[in-house]
C-alpha cells in the first residue's frame, strides 16, 4: 500500500470549510452526507441541490436569484443554469468594503503596492463611471495588454460592473498573437501599459499598441498605465489618455448593472492548434460560482489568508486568482521572471508578505529543484499552508522535492482543468492525504469519468478525462460561432452528449486522478499551453519554407517545441536559417513559441483531405504506434520521422 506524503491533521480537518460544507448539508439535505465520499456523491447524483447549497455558502450577492436551478436539463450542451438569476459579478468580488488589504503587488523592479478593500471599490468607481460616460455598455467588449497589475484587476472589474466583457493578454504577445485575439473580438477599449520589466530588462509597449490600433479601427480608447514609465510619449497614438485623466476621481459610488447569470464575463482563448484562436466566453455566474467552490472548498480559503498564483493575465490563473476577492481574501500580484535575480524571488516573497496559499507552474518547481534552491533551509514560510500547482503534469519527483526541501506541513495540490472551463476537473481537498503524482480528487458537482477509446467508463486505467454531467461553468458560447457548430466540435464529438477535454488520464481506486498529458495537438511547453497554428503563420512567412508542422516532445520532465520544415529545393537549414525561424517567432508571438529544435524533412505526412497529422508525427517521434495510418495520403512519410539522432540530446 502506497503511503501518503501528508495527511491531514484531526484538528486542521475538523476546521476547514469543507468540514462546515458537510455538516450544512448532513443538517439540512441529506444526513447521508458525512465525509468527502459520501459529499462527492451527493453532489452529483443532486446537482440542482448542490450549486444551490454553493450559492448560500459561498454568499453569493445577487438582484434575485429565481425559483429554478436548471432549463433543459440535462442537456449537453444547451442546459442554463438560474435561469431568473440577476446579479453582477464585479459586485460579488467587490462586497467587502473594509480596510482589510484586497491586493498586494510586487513587481521584478522592486515596486511594491497594497490596495484596501476601500480604496479597490473607488478606484473601480472611477474607471467605471469614465467608461459609461465614453458610452461602453452592456456587452461590448474590453480589453487590456497588460502585465499583473493592480490596474489589470481595477479595468476588469470596472468592465463587468457595466457589463462589458472583459479579455486580456499578456504583454510579451506580438502584435500578430494579439491581432489573432482581440481581432476577432473588437474591442471597443484597450487598457495597456507603457512597458514592463522581464528578467532584468524593460520592454516598451507603446510602439506595439500603435501597431495594433492601426489595424484595429474598433478602438475608440486608448487608455495608458504609466507602468515602468513615468512619461510615455503617446504621440501618434490615436485616442491614447493616460489612466489618471482618463479616470473620473469625482466617482465614489458604482451602478452595478444587474445581469442574468449567463451574461458573458470573460473571453479567453483557445491555443490556435487549428487556425487562430477559439474565442471562448464564459459566464459571469458559472465562473463565479464555481470559482467559490473550488477556493473555498477545495482550496480553504478564508479571509485572512494571502493568495498568489504566479501568472501572467493571458492565462486562465489569472481570472481564478482574482475570483480570491469574492472570499475577501488578499490576492497577491507579482510581475516579472521568478527566476530574476535568482530562484529565490518568489520564495522571498511568500516570507516578505505571508503568503498562505501558493500558486504556481509545475515547471517551475521542477526548475527550483535541479538548481538546487531549498526553502525549507533559507525562508521561515511560516504561513504558507498549500502550494498549488498547474499548467502541465506535477512530476512525481517534484512531490517529493516540495516534502522534502520546501516544507513538511503542508498541502501540495496539483490541479487540472483548463482555459475550456476557467477552473478544474480535478483539484486538491484539505480533509484527504496528498500521494506521489495524484490530484487529490474530482470537483465537487463535476462528473469526472475516464473513458476508453471505445466510449467504456473505465477506473484504474488509463483513457480521455469527460465529463459527462453538465455543470455551471461550461462556456457559454463560442464568438462568432452563431450555430454553435465550432463549440460541440470542440467538446463533444468524441462522445456523444459528454465532455471530451483533450487529456489522458487515470481514476485511481482511492479517487485520486494521475494527469499523463494532453490527448490532442496542444503544445504545453513550461505548462503553458500553446498551439501550432500559432507558430506556423509566422514561420510560413519566410520564402525559404514550404510548409511546416510542429509537436511537443516530452523531454526531462517537461515538453519541449519541435519544429519540422519542408524547404526549397537548394535550400539548406543552415545556423543563420534556424536563427531567423526562431527570432521570427519570438517577435511575433511569445518567447514561448520559438522552437528547441528545429529540423528539415523532405515531406509532411496529411490525411486524404490535405490537413497536416500532428498527432501522428508526435506518436512517432515518441516511439508509439500510429493507429490510423489508412486516414493518411502519405503514410510513407511518417518514416522521416523515427529514430532522429537529433531528438536525442
Amino acid at each position: 500500500m502506497t503511503e501518503p506524503l501528508w495527511t491531514p491533521s484531526a484538528e486542521r480537518r475538523a476546521a476547514t470549510n469543507m468540514s462546515r460544507f458537510i455538516q450544512l448539508i448532513a443538517g439540512q439535505l441529506d444526513p447521508g452526507v458525512h465525509d468527502w465520499e459520501t459529499l462527492y456523491q451527493w453532489s452529483i447524483a443532486h446537482p440542482e441541490a448542490f450549486w444551490n447549497a454553493v450559492w448560500e455558502f459561498g454568499g453569493v450577492v445577487a438582484e434575485t436569484r429565481g425559483k429554478r436551478v436548471t432549463e433543459n436539463w440535462p442537456a449537453m450542451p444547451g442546459t442554463r443554469w438560474f435561469p431568473e438569476a440577476r446579479l453582477n459579478f464585479a459586485e460579488n468580488l467587490l462586497k467587502h468594503r473594509d480596510e482589510r488589504t484586497a491586493l498586494i503587488f510586487a513587481g521584478e523592479s522592486g515596486m511594491r503596492r497594497e490596495i484596501s478593500y476601500q480604496d479597490l471599490h473607488t478606484e473601480v468607481a472611477r474607471v467605471a463611471r469614465a467608461l459609461r460616460e465614453m458610452g461602453v455598455k452592456e456587452g461590448d467588449r474590453v480589453a487590456g495588454y497588460l502585465p499583473n497589475l493592480p490596474e489589470t484587476v481595477i479595468a476588469m472589474l470596472a468592465a463587468s460592473s457595466i457589463g462589458a466583457v472583459w479579455s486580456s493578454c499578456s504583454p510579451d504577445f506580438g502584435v500578430q498573437g494579439v491581432l489573432d485575439r482581440f481581432g476577432q473580438i473588437e474591442p471597443k477599449v484597450l487598457f495597456v501599459a507603457a512597458a514592463y520589466r522581464y528578467n532584468g530588462k524593460d520592454f516598451d509597449c507603446l510602439g506595439r499598441v500603435r501597431e495594433l490600433v492601426e489595424q484595429m479601427p474598433s478602438i475608440e480608447r486608448v487608455v495608458v498605465t504609466p507602468y515602468m514609465a513615468e512619461s510615455p510619449d503617446l504621440s501618434g497614438l490615436e485616442n491614447a489618455v493616460m489612466w489618471d485623466e482618463f479616470a473620473d476621481n469625482d466617482a465614489e459610488t458604482i451602478e452595478f448593472a444587474q445581469l442574468p447569470f449567463d451574461h458573458p464575463l470573460y473571453i479567453l482563448y483557445s491555443s490556435g492548434t487549428t487556425g487562430v484562436p477559439k474565442c471562448i466566453v464564459h459566464g459571469a455566474g458559472g465562473t463565479l460560482l464555481q470559482h467559490l467552490k473550488e477556493l473555498q472548498l477545495h482550496t480553504d480559503l478564508r479571509r485572512d489568508d494571502k493568495l498568489f498564483y504566479f501568472t501572467t493575465c493571458g492565462w486562465m490563473m489569472w481570472n481564478w486568482l482574482v475570483s480570491g476577492l469574492a472570499v475577501g481574501s488578499t490576492v497577491v500580484l507579482y510581475d516579472g521572471s521568478p527566476f530574476y535575480p535568482d530562484g529565490n524571488v518568489l520564495w522571498d516573497l511568500a516570507d516578505e508578505v505571508g503568503i498562505s496559499v501558493f500558486g504556481t507552474s509545475a515547471k517551475w518547481i521542477a526548475a527550483c529543484d535541479k538548481a538546487g534552491i531549498k526553502p525549507r533551509q533559507s525562508h521561515r514560510l511560516e504561513s504558507l499552508k498549500a502550494i498549488l500547482s498547474t499548467g502541465s503534469p506535477l512530476l512525481p519527483e517534484s512531490f517529493d522535492y516540495v516534502y522534502r526541501d520546501v516544507k513538511e506541513d503542508l498541502q501540495l495540490s496539483s490541479i487540472s482543468g483548463g482555459t475550456d472551463i476557467v477552473s478544474c476537473f480535478a483539484l486538491g481537498n484539505p480533509l484527504l492525504p496528498v500521494y506521489k503524482g495524484e490530484l487529490q480528487c474530482r470537483g465537487l458537482g463535476m462528473k469526472v469519468e475516464i473513458r476508453a477509446d471505445d466510449g467504456r467508463v473505465v477506473e484504474d486505467e488509463t483513457g480521455e478525462l469527460t465529463c459527462s454531467m453538465p455543470f455551471p461553468c461550461m462556456p457559454v458560447k463560442f464568438w462568432n460561432d452563431p450555430d454553435g457548430s465550432r463549440y460541440r466540435g470542440a467538446y463533444f464529438e468524441t462522445h456523444e452528449g459528454v465532455w471530451a477535454h483533450g487529456d489522458y488520464a487515470r481514476l485511481t481506486p482511492r479517487g485520486g486522478v494521475v494527469i499523463y498529458g494532453r490527448s490532442d495537438a496542444t503544445l504545453n511547453p513550461g505548462g503553458v499551453r500553446i498551439g501550432t497554428a500559432e507558430i506556423y503563420r509566422q514561420v510560413e512567412k519566410l520564402d525559404e519554407i514550404i510548409e511546416s508542422i510542429c509537436v511537443g516532445q516530452d523531454w526531462e520532465g517537461d515538453v519541449r517545441v519541435v519544429l519540422f520544415v519542408r524547404l526549397r529545393d537548394g535550400v539548406e537549414l543552415d545556423d543563420d536559417l534556424r536563427d531567423r525561424i526562431r527570432k521570427t517567432v519570438r517577435a511575433n508571438a511569445t518567447p514561448r513559441h520559438v522552437p528547441a529544435k528545429i529540423i528539415a524533412v523532405p515531406d509532411i505526412p496529411r490525411t486524404v483531405s490535405g490537413k497536416i497529422v500532428e498527432l501522428a508525427v508526435r506518436d512517432v517521434i515518441h516511439g508509439r504506434e500510429v493507429k490510423n495510418t489508412s486516414a493518411l495520403a502519405n503514410p510513407e512519410a511518417l518514416d522521416h520521422y523515427r529514430d532522429l539522432d537529433a531528438l536525442k540530446s
